[in-house]
């Protein structure tokens, strides 16, 4: 759950990203802002200003859900993006004609994102008969989008209404608790913006709580209205917001800042000075809400418990202060004539912020909360791609020039762990200069057919290689030393052999049995194979996965200690092109022990292939070796089955 939370939180960077810029649109075009010059060019702009930033805010359930959509796809394709806005559209569009007043808000939004990026990562591959096949692949996943969300959301039209209306209640409870009610108010108020909630009961309290007569003799209701009209008794449910939009959440976000990875500072530090700002100058404190809202739950209802005690403290002191649009500096300097006491906000402002530092940096240390910049180590290379692109343009270089020059090269092809090539001449191939940048061996079919054993890095060296060659194989510009470019492990320090057991029921084989010389010789990395007996492939560790063949004959897994682990059903099977093979996992998924990831047509991989002899490999951990400790028929889920030395 926490790394499913966690995958939310991570999608919503890319709309968050759009919030600052909105607010600050928004603010300036209001009518107390631009809008009150008498100039007619500036009011046109801050018209402009108003609708540009309003149309983002207005459409944050769609943004949410195509941002979802689009991270938690493995590929993050705009196909998912698609979907996402379609799954968003069918439940708005259900709500409107079952019960128009139901609002789901952003967590509409969430869950449209949710389903369909779950359901591209099911989907994206599907194949039908040649008559329907224009439907088949990415094409289908809006359409079982469609029909899956049209369902969940004729569920969510009635299950959702006795939840607004439990809300509603609540809030008209709250008008009338006096400070005890106030401070209830401001935790719901925050509590309930995931959800998209916080409308009802700010709806009720801001613009229909109360009366008052003004001098012209007519009633004003609502405590932002009756402040701004000069009602001394209003402005309890506002005046507790000034110290956290103002004071608290930027102080979490520096606390955020001095938490994240010393490396990760410089990348993550941008983002928190412009939604901090963002919250201090307009009030609007989304953009970093949503920064650690899913990633941190924990501290997210903290900040809703601070939020209600700030407004607790600011109608017991007697702060009345209000805002035309949220509690920020802007709306602070413009009514501070009309507020009482309104320095007393300053000084609570920063005793808050001092709170929210001390509590926010100590719990996300204590409990290693992966807040922005605390990503797991797997998650650096993303902040370093550009350097990981100019190793691996440099390894292609330096491949290609051991295999004989361009010159030399005619086909390049590949499989899971081994670049198949077709050459003029094997013997113009220098296997030295190709282990000195990261091959482990090479089988020389006959005189122009030749295997390079890479890794499961292959396909990423192979693409690389292809760009190089039609663009002639220039000199990269920088020439960095690819030793370490693929991380070794070892066994013993990082690897239990009880936390390992058998992918699938069959009999089990020494590594050196196996009918094919690359696996054979130990030079993909130790392990051993097995006959399989029955048709599902299952996982043998808890972890990730890291690799998904496109043919789907073959797995790569990766534990969190960073073994990593290579199930590569039969022998020469990536000329099967994925017949025979149903794949049950996603990249990225995380997986345990027993979970099913492939399930195998046994008998047509056995009728089409050389072999249905299965390698398990360690592919990370080349200088170590496995040593049987059974063999012969076992079931999946034995354990003990190995040692390493």
């Amino acid at each position: 759950m926490l790394g499913f939370l966690q995958k939310i939180g991570k999608s919503l960077m890319f709309p968050i990203a759009t919030l600052p810029a909105a607010a600050l649109l928004v603010r300036l075009g209001s009518d107390d802002m631009l809008g009150s010059f008498q100039v007619k060019f500036i009011q046109i702009i801050a018209k402009i200003m108003a609708a540009s930033g309003g149309a983002i805010l207005d459409n944050l359930p769609l943004i949410f859900a195509i941002g979802i959509a689009m991270g938690f796809a493995f590929d993050n394709s705009g196909g998912a993006a698609l979907s996402g806005a379609v799954a968003h559209l069918v439940l708005t569009g259900v709500l409107a004609k079952i019960n128009a007043d139901l609002n789901m808000g952003v967590f509409g939004g969430i869950i449209a994102g949710i389903v369909a990026g779950t359901l591209y990562n099911k989907f994206y591959n599907v194949k039908f008969p040649e008559w329907l096949a224009f439907f088949g692949g990415r094409r289908f996943v809006p359409i079982i989008t469609s029909i899956t969300m049209a369902i969940l959301s004729g569920v969510l039209a009635y299950v959702w209404g006795p939840v607004q209306d439990l809300i509603d209640g609540t809030g008209n409870w709250m008008l009338g608790a006096g400070a005890l009610g106030v401070g209830a108010y401001g935790f719901f108020n925050r509590l309930l913006i995931p959800v998209g909630l916080h409308h009802v009961i700010n709806t009720i309290v801001w613009l229909d709580f109360g009366e008052f007569k003004n001098a012209a003799g007519e009633i004003v209701k609502g405590d932002i209205p009756r402040f701004l009209a000069g009602d001394p008794t209003a402005g309890l449910f506002q005046a507790g917001f000034f110290p956290i939009m103002m004071f608290g959440l930027p102080a979490a976000c520096l606390a955020m800042y001095f938490a994240a990875k010393k490396e990760k500072r410089a990348v993550v530090g941008g983002m928190f000075v412009s939604i901090a700002l963002t919250a201090f100058l307009t009030g609007v404190t989304e953009p970093i809400e949503f920064t650690f809202m899913f990633l941190s739950p924990i501290l997210y209802v903290i900040h809703a418990v601070l939020t209600g005690v700030s407004l607790m403290v600011a109608a017991t002191l007697g702060i009345h202060d209000g805002f035309g649009f949220s509690a920020g500096l802007i709306d602070y300097l413009l009514n501070f004539g009309i507020a009482q006491k309104p320095l007393l906000l300053i000084l609570q402002g920063l005793v808050f912020a001092v709170i929210y530092f001390v509590i926010f940096y100590f719990l996300i240390i204590k409990l290693d909360l992966k807040t922005p910049g605390r990503e797991d180590d797997e998650e650096d290379t993303q902040d370093i791609k550009g350097t990981e692109d100019e190793v691996l343009d440099t390894k292609a270089y330096h491949t290609i020039e051991g295999l004989g020059g361009k010159d030399n090269i005619q086909q390049i092809e590949y499989c899971t762990t081994r670049l198949r090539l077709t050459v003029k001449d094997a013997d113009q191939i220098n296997e030295k200069e190709l282990k000195k940048y990261g091959a482990r061996g090479t089988i020389r079919i006959n005189k122009t057919n030749v295997q390079v054993i890479i890794g499961t890095s292959v396909e990423f060296l192979a693409e690389a290689m292809k760009r190089r060659l039609a663009n002639g194989n220039p000199i990269p510009k920088t020439n960095f030393t690819v030793e370490g470019f693929e991380k070794k492990v070892d066994l013993d320090t990082t690897f239990h052999v009880e936390d390992f057991e058998m992918p699938v029921t069959g009999e089990i084989i020494p590594l050196a049995e196996v009918p094919d010389q690359a696996f054979a010789s130990g030079v993909m990395g130790p392990g051993f194979g097995i006959i399989p007996k029955d048709n599902t492939i299952k996982s043998p560790i808890d972890g990730k996965v890291m690799m998904i063949f496109p043919t789907k004959h073959a797995i790569g897994l990766v534990t969190d200690t960073g073994i990593e682990v290579l199930i590569h059903v039969g022998l020469d099977t990536v000329k099967l092109d994925g017949e025979g093979f149903e794949l049950l996992v996603a990249h990225d998924q995380l997986i345990k022990r027993g979970d099913p990831l492939l399930k195998v047509d046994l008998n047509y991989v056995k009728a089409n292939s050389p072999s249905i002899v299965t390698p398990v490999i360690f592919t990370n951990s080349h200088d170590q070796t496995v040593v049987l400790e059974k063999t012969g028929y076992q079931r999946s889920g034995t354990t003990n089955i190995i040692h390493f030395k």
